[in-house]
């Protein structure tokens, strides 16, 4: 499996999409899509704060998705497209679900186990191991983040200006 570079912009345009679904309905704007034979088989976007389950990350949703289109636990000739580098939940189900290649675009200082504070998709003492392309329109994918949790700040401020008053 082998994308080009605009083979890698259109799906991680269609990771930013979903990224884009979370932030309207006020998540965390997190997007993935999950890849296979240059058609999408799973997408998802963070609904944690909706659903108030820690385990629905987008990752886990386009999994999910993908596992019920292909009728199989095993992704394996997938790619994985996320707008931010796995946590260890995501990472894990990576592992599990044998998809072989992982692209992210923003790294994350916080829980970023694809690269940022370990690899556990390159740990040889797993049965698994992934391929992981970091910085795919890294800063688009960033600027999402950033710009969400500045429009946070700012709500908290006004309201504490407001209560103050």
């Amino acid at each position: 499996m082998s994308e080009t570079q605009q083979e890698i912009d259109q799906w991680m345009q269609a990771a930013i999409d979903e990224a884009n679904q979370a932030r309207i309905i006020g998540e965390v704007p997190i997007g993935a899509v999950i890849v296979k034979d240059g058609q999408i088989i799973g997408r998802g976007h963070n609904i944690r704060e909706h659903a108030q389950d820690a385990t629905l990350h987008a990752e886990m949703l386009a999994i999910q998705e993908a596992c019920m289109v292909e009728k199989s636990w095993r992704l394996e000739d997938t790619a994985i497209y996320v707008t931010l580098e796995p946590c260890p939940m995501c990472a894990g189900a990576i592992i599990n679900s044998r998809i072989p290649k992982v692209y992210f675009g923003a790294s994350d200082p916080k829980a970023g186990v694809t690269g940022t504070l370990m690899n556990l998709l390159t740990d040889k003492r797993f049965n698994h191991q992934a391929e992981v392309v970091g910085g795919v329109r890294e800063a688009e994918c960033a600027s999402l983040l950033q710009t969400f949790f500045r429009k946070i700040r700012e709500n908290r401020r006004k309201k504490k200006k407001m209560a103050g008053n």
